[in-house]
């Protein structure tokens, strides 16, 4: 106990305490969460569906223990392809009787010619028929079966990967944000690759190859000569499959980063297409293009060339080996020592011996591929996420809205600048702050740092007193209103864009937080209201209806604390002017931290924080701080 009794009518309990000696129960009740009820158990089993959950802690190690037992979860690819070890058991098991009622029509015909035609025994034949029938029947279902379980436990396995992948990826960091949009998600799609080796074709051949052996031996007990071309044939084959591994793995290599870089420049340019029209720079980017289309044209013409030459290979090997085993077989019938029915049972063994062999070559022509798309899937894969498990597990309260910056220094990934140089000041809760200074002073960063998006290198930063690290990310940008420098929209509608699928937001607090951000006449006039599509990037809407909507989405959950960079930079002055009177209600007791160049919204805020060159250069009340900055008193470096 306690345990959830799922009822009928899509009811549910918790059941607390079962007394069998008394015929009751104690239960709580979803309407009455707070108390405890006590009813008999005739009572409960009338309602009871015969469904119960039971919920117990999941045991957690501490640092003291092994990596090994710490890491149990396993890899990210084969933890999952282990979960279906049950249907790949039963594929096993579905090709040891297929390979084994393979013998059945060999062996079928040698009794047929060296039996049943010498002595005319026709009832044999119709018995042997029988049973070859019985055997090709179970053979089919068995084959049917096998493809069924390969795809099933390869969609399952896709299902679970390709959730994984984008969930590490959704949780990355932006310390580890791609260079490129583009090659990024290239080298993810790679697993396409990945998921294509793994497929059912490639199950099949590694459960068939140990077979040969069994095939060899069958061979072997007919006419041990005729076992030799099949040994010599795969060893060929083999040999000349292992010979182009390290030229196939070349070529997959630059082949990867080809297309990486392809698609890299095709997502950059659609990107931005109207700067590229606008600059006339098509031509540019198509020579860029063509360049690297006929790169990887002429990569994938020679790694198509080396595959084909293993799989033809194969072939010939399979061919000439079956020519060879029937060369020998009509000498070894000369002297006596085969029949006829034996050496075309020979015949039928060596191709069915050879195919294993012939496919597990072919693989080893799409091996580098796939491992090179493995490779990289390792690579982002291994880049640590926000969401940790040694954060702390206590149950935080709402924020307050007090941050404190104590000698914060951060530098970007790779950048050799510092952005933020020993920055120290305090915001208490309910305070209206301007940040000012120019253009790659720092504003952003410390934006950026107070939403969790960074850590600084040195130094620390504070939330109510708490060490931000201490807050899971996605709870404290939760209780944070962030109205970006860059606005992203995303294809879908208004109402989308604003609540962002926060399920907890009605309709209402859409409505209002789009009047407070001056979007009411767009939502009042158009005919779809909400439901207005913006298209992909928000490209149907205005830069000034974008940056209405930012603010909109800032606001729509009534958050505690508001960090707006440049809320009103791309909208007109009425505009401004209404968001401006809206925004000033909206913070009255919330906590304001604002990045502008525009003095007409320092109406909002009490004090002022000038930042140059990464260090707090002024930090004031308004009025001194702006009569400082008129008087040119407040300079890089100065305090």
């Amino acid at each position: 106990m306690p345990a959830v009794l799922l009822l009928k009518e899509n009811r549910a309990c918790v059941l607390t305490k079962l007394n069998v000696d008394s015929g009751t129960a104690s239960v709580i009740w979803p309407e009455l969460p707070d108390s405890e009820q006590v009813i008999s158990l005739d009572e409960l089993d009338t309602l009871y569906s015969g469904y119960v959950i039971y919920a117990r802690p999941e045991f957690q190690f501490d640092e003291r223990t092994s990596e090994i037992s710490r890491n149990r979860s396993g890899h990210w690819f084969w933890s999952v392809i282990a979960e279906n070890r049950g249907l790949y058991r039963d594929i096993l098991i579905a090709a040891v009787l297929i390979n084994l009622f393979a013998l059945a029509m060999p062996l079928f015909v040698m009794n047929v010619y060296d039996r049943v035609v010498p002595n005319h025994a026709t009832e044999s034949l119709w018995v042997l028929a029988i049973g070859v029938l019985v055997v090709l029947c179970a053979d089919l279902v068995l084959r049917v079966m096998r493809s069924w379980f390969v795809d099933l436990a390869a969609s399952r396995a896709d299902v679970r990967i390709s959730s994984h992948i984008m969930e590490h990826l959704l949780n990355l960091g932006l310390k580890h944000r791609p260079a490129s949009v583009g090659s990024f998600a290239n080298n993810v799609q790679s697993f396409e690759s990945v998921r294509a080796f793994m497929g059912s074709m490639t199950v099949i051949a590694l459960v068939d190859l140990p077979f040969v052996l069994l095939f060899a031996l069958i061979i072997t007990l007919i006419s041990w000569p005729l076992v030799l071309p099949i040994l010599i044939g795969g060893l060929i084959l083999l040999f000349y499959a292992l010979s182009v591994q390290h030229q196939l793995h070349s070529l997959s290599e630059r082949s990867m980063q080809a297309g990486a870089m392809r698609n890299g420049i095709l997502v950059e340019s659609l990107n931005n297409l109207e700067t590229v029209k606008s600059f006339s720079s098509e031509s540019r980017i198509q020579l860029i293009w063509e360049k690297t289309s006929i790169f990887l044209a002429r990569t994938a013409a020679q790694t198509r060339l080396l595959a084909s030459s293993i799989s033809s290979g194969a072939a010939w090997v399979q061919h000439t080996v079956g020519v060879i085993v029937i060369i020998g077989g009509v000498y070894q019938i000369i002297e006596g020592n085969l029949s006829q029915g034996g050496l075309i049972a020979a015949y039928m063994l060596s191709s069915r011996a050879m195919a294993p062999i012939s496919q597990a070559a072919g693989l080893l022509g799409q091996y580098h591929s796939a491992s090179t798309a493995m490779a990289s899937l390792n690579e982002i894969m291994a880049l640590p996420g926000e969401h940790r498990k040694d954060t702390s597990d206590a149950d935080l309260p709402p924020l307050r809205g007090a941050f404190e910056f104590r000698n914060v220094s951060f530098t970007y990934p790779g950048s050799e600048q510092q952005s933020l140089l020993d920055v120290s000041f305090s915001i208490s809760p309910g305070e209206k702050v301007a940040i000012l200074g120019r253009n790659g002073s720092g504003k952003s960063t410390i934006e950026k740092l107070m939403l969790g998006l960074f850590t600084p290198d040195t130094g620390t930063l504070s939330v109510d007193g708490l060490d931000i690290r201490q807050y899971a990310p996605s709870e404290l940008r939760r209780q944070i209103g962030y109205v970006p420098q860059d606005i992203a929209l995303f294809y879908g509608s208004l109402k989308d864009n604003i609540s962002l699928s926060r399920h907890n937001i009605s309709d209402q607090q859409i409505l209002e937080a789009a009047r407070v951000a001056a979007l009411g006449e767009l939502v009042g006039q158009h005919p779809h209201g909400l439901g207005l599509q913006v298209g992909e990037g928000g490209k149907q809407l205005s830069g000034g209806q974008r940056q209405a909507v930012a603010i909109a989405r800032a606001l729509v959950s009534n958050p505690p604390v508001l960090v707006l960079d440049e809320p009103t930079g791309a909208l007109d002055s009425n505009s401004e002017a209404t968001i401006k009177a809206n925004l000033e209600k909206a913070s009255r007791d919330k906590t304001l931290v604002l990045v502008t160049h525009k003095t007409t919204l320092l109406d909002l805020v009490d004090r002022i924080i000038v930042i140059d060159q990464g260090t707090v250069v002024a930090d004031g009340e308004k009025g001194g701080v702006l009569a400082a900055l008129k008087a040119g008193k407040i300079g890089s470096r100065k305090k």
